[in-house]
């Protein structure tokens, strides 16, 4: 089978890391894998990957002055994309994430290969401008399938206005053990992951660990990720006073050493797709808290058992959901032993399997 996968950049983010899963695993099953990269080859993929997977860089991504400069670079962009599509022979092409699956789709057109996109965050929380989302919608269309990450997501793309759509949670990979005795964190120990972007609610959790810390004056806070944000919670972590026990390390490559030794896990989201944070924190065998929403969270924990959700966008929930967790290291216990099932419900060779399927169903209705 030979494959070419494309994303806009292979960095921190979670639906790079399931491109970097996919891709490597496919390259273990003697596929023959290229990925396309729209960004600049000049910055090197955060996560490993095989080095028998091809890779190309196309250094056509970039911000454009105006809608002309808009119009031009949106058709260079699909221009070479199209060359290095049709360069690589693939007999399917996937595409991750909304803006690049707009691109892949029109650069496809008119080849005769199959098509499949990937949507990484709930569609009813896209904050694409309206001209985007109107693009999404008239080019999904198009593809052979979408794939979207939870049932909840669905009646986005009904079959009825014409879409493929089938559910495809992300895979969670089994965790290596850790070898580096390193300490890292000061127990105990409250661990988040995420881009510092509105969207993960790292605000939310400074104020519920403000209103948290007089009681437990020795947890600490620990926030891995970066982004645009930094700044503005590092001057709230200051106003809040919580300069002592409350961490930002930035963007880690050794993140399973950080969660072999945090205490508790916790993801105040304002909305999210289907959390990788979240499924690798469990598959390690951590306690997690997460805001509960239409989509995401509730896909993965069964509240109460293997995990505890708590009301989005909601500080008094946080607050009295980690301090039910904070206050019994018995029910963080109990729920560590139960968290690594989710590995029997999106395990990586469960989650491949679906793609293998969907893959030999695209293909089969392209040769009919």
């Amino acid at each position: 089978m030979k494959v070419t996968l494309v994303i806009y950049g292979l960095w921190g983010g979670g639906a790079e890391r399931v491109m970097s899963i996919v891709a490597n695993y496919w390259v273990t099953q003697g596929w023959d894998v290229t990925l396309i990269l729209l960004v600049s080859p000049t910055k090197p993929p955060f996560y490993p990957l095989d080095a028998r997977i091809k890779l190309k860089p196309l250094d056509v991504a970039g911000d454009s002055a105006n809608v002309l400069a808009a119009i031009g670079n949106a058709w260079q962009r699909i221009s070479v994309l199209r060359r290095e599509i049709i360069a690589s022979k693939p007999d399917v092409v996937i595409s991750f994430m909304n803006s690049v699956n707009v691109y892949t789709i029109a650069a496809c057109a008119m080849l005769n290969m199959p098509t499949i996109v990937s949507e990484h965050i709930y569609p009813g929380a896209n904050d694409a401008n309206k001209i985007w989302q109107f693009m999404m919608k008239w080019t999904y269309r198009y593809a052979d399938l979408v794939t979207v990450l939870t049932q909840n997501a669905l009646p986005f793309y009904p079959a009825k206005q014409g879409y493929r759509t089938i559910v495809m949670p992300n895979p969670v990979i089994q965790p290596d053990p850790v070898r580096d005795t390193t300490r890292l964190l000061t127990n105990p120990s409250l661990l988040a992951i995420g881009k510092l972007h509105p969207q993960k609610g790292f605000d939310l959790l400074l104020a519920a660990f403000h209103r948290l810390q007089p009681k437990y004056p020795e947890w600490q806070l620990t926030i891995l990720g970066e982004g645009d944000l930094r700044s503005e919670l590092e001057d709230l972590r200051t106003r809040l006073q919580l300069t002592d026990c409350v961490h930002f390390p930035g963007l880690v490559t050794n993140v399973r050493e950080y969660l072999s030794q945090a205490d508790l896990f916790v993801m105040p989201s304002r909305f999210e797709g289907f959390p990788m944070a979240l499924c690798e924190a469990m598959a390690c065998g951590l306690p997690v808290l997460a805001a509960d929403r239409l989509s995401g969270p509730r896909d993965i924990i069964e509240d109460g058992i293997n995990g505890v959700l708590v009301a989005t966008e909601d500080v008094d929930a946080l607050v009295v959901g980690l301090d039910a967790l904070m206050s019994d290291p018995a029910r963080r216990q109990q729920l560590a032993k139960n968290a690594p099932q989710i590995l029997d419900r999106f395990g990586l060779e469960q989650v491949m399997a679906i793609w293998q399927e969907a893959i030999d169903r695209v293909i089969s209705r392209r040769r009919r």
